[in-house]
């Protein structure tokens, strides 16, 4: 098979039921509780108005400055699908626009992740269809290929495979490997209970804040006058 002019068609999605449960999950709490070394790094941002991003990852590897490829994903992804697209970072060209964000929408897509530029940030960022992407150029793109769909992609270190959980907010984008997402959201789910309960005991000022002079303690800090 060739490399760079392939088409992958078939791969295990995660599940939509917990695709849906991890829409009430911050990526705060799952990227903890994934030890904080798994994450696309600040460069890529929300871009749209409002929403989580959340849904199994339709992978597609681009050259830079180049949308070809990204034009047959949109076609070819399945509703609830998460477009993510590794174009090296490049912010030369812009890859995607609202013509192709209206087609996304229309075609109920989950959502889309450029590791690239986009254009026309007024209307994407006016709209609630979630868009992530590195920056944002009014230069288009080139339509000459090559390129890939659904083979295994990474953007700034974080490894995606075709099918893994793509959760995304206002904090940033996490990737959560397909195989152990159920273990991820158990842990993900009770954190975020815990610290729903922490923020509670901050605002009625019932926290315990000893575990602050402990830790000092621990490290040898010196007060001085």
């Amino acid at each position: 098979m060739p490399v760079a002019i392939r088409v992958l068609t078939h791969f295990e999605r995660v599940s939509r039921d917990l695709v849906d449960r991890f829409k009430a999950i911050p990526t705060a709490n799952v990227s903890d509780n994934m030890l904080r070394i798994t994450a696309a790094g600040s460069k890529i941002r929300p871009f749209h108005a409002k929403g989580v991003l959340a849904g199994p990852a339709f992978t597609v590897k681009g050259r830079p400055g180049d949308n070809l490829i990204l034009h047959k994903a949109l076609d070819l992804a399945e509703p609830g699908d998460v477009v993510v697209m590794d174009a090296g970072g490049d912010l030369t060209n812009s890859l995607f626009g609202e013509m192709m964000a209206a087609l996304a929408k229309a075609r109920h897509l989950a959502g889309v992740v450029i590791n690239g530029a986009i254009r026309d940030y007024a209307s994407i960022h006016q709209g609630d269809f979630p868009v992530f992407a590195a920056g944002v150029t009014h230069r288009g793109p080139y339509k000459d290929g090559p390129g890939e769909i659904n083979v295994p992609i990474a953007i700034e270190g974080m490894v995606i495979e075709p099918g893994d959980l793509i959760l995304g907010d206002e904090d940033g984008l996490v990737c959560v490997p397909r195989a152990i997402a159920e273990d991820v959201y158990a842990a993900s789910k009770a954190k975020h209970e815990s610290e729903e309960k922490q923020l509670q005991e901050y605002m009625n000022q019932q926290s315990d804040r000893s575990w602050v002079d402990e830790r000092f303690k621990e490290l040898g800090y010196v007060f001085v006058d």
